[in-house]
C-alpha cells in the first residue's frame, strides 16, 4: 500500500500552502490563473493537483496529495484518492459558510475515507480573519452528531508545526504501534 494522504477543502482553504510548509521535496503543483469568482479570492488556483512528500524515520516516506477545491474539478477528486490510506480535510473559517463547507467535503470524500478505515483529521484554517470563538466547538457538535469521532485542530498551513501535528495525529490514528508518526 502506498503511503497517501489526501488534503483536501474549499479553495483558499491552504492545502497548497500547507503541503509545501511540510514536504521535502519541492511541490509539484497545477496553479493556474484564476479566471471565476475564485479570482477575487486569489490570483491562481490549484486545477488537478499539487503533489508533496514527507520523509519518515526510518526512510519511509509519506506521498502528499492536494486536491483542487473547485467543486468543477470534483472529477480530480475520486482519482486522487483512490488508493489514500488518510485524509486531511482543510476548512477555511473565514469563509461565509465553514459549517456547510465542512459537510460538503465529508460527504464528497465518504466513500474514499471509509475506505481508509475513518482515518481523517479537520484542520480549520485562517481563524485569525473569523474569530468565531465557539467554531471548533460547533464543528466538533457536528462531527459527533454524524457519530464521527474526527480530530478537529486549528491550524496555520504556513507553519510546519501545525500541519506537522495534524499529520502526526493522522499517522498516530493509522498505526499507533509503531513510531511511523514520527516526521523526520
Amino acid at each position: 500500500m502506498e503511503n497517501k494522504i489526501i488534503f483536501a477543502g474549499p479553495v483558499g482553504a491552504g492545502k497548497t500552502t500547507a503541503i509545501s510548509s511540510v514536504s521535502d521535496i519541492m511541490v509539484v503543483g497545477t496553479e493556474a490563473r484564476a479566471s471565476d469568482e475564485v479570482a477575487q479570492r486569489k490570483n491562481t488556483t490549484t486545477v488537478a493537483m499539487d503533489y508533496g512528500i514527507l520523509n519518515l524515520d526510518g526512510g519511509e516516506k509519506v506521498h502528499l496529495y492536494g486536491t483542487p477545491g473547485q467543486e468543477r474539478f470534483s472529477f480530480m477528486w475520486e482519482i486522487l484518492s483512490v488508493g489514500a490510506m488518510g485524509f486531511v480535510i482543510l476548512i477555511d473559517s473565514a469563509r461565509p459558510d465553514p459549517m456547510a463547507d465542512l459537510d460538503l467535503y465529508l460527504n464528497a470524500f465518504s466513500k474514499s475515507i471509509a475506505k481508509c478505515g475513518n482515518a481523517v483529521v479537520i484542520g480549520v484554517t485562517r481563524t485569525e480573519l473569523n474569530p468565531q470563538v465557539d467554531l471548533l466547538d460547533r464543528f466538533n457538535a457536528r462531527l459527533t452528531s454524524m457519530k464521527l469521532s474526527i480530530p478537529v485542530f486549528e491550524v496555520d498551513g504556513r507553519q510546519r508545526e501545525d500541519v506537522k501535528q495534524m499529520l502526526l495525529a493522522l499517522l498516530t490514528f493509522l498505526d499507533p504501534a509503531t513510531n511511523r508518526g514520527r516526521a523526520a
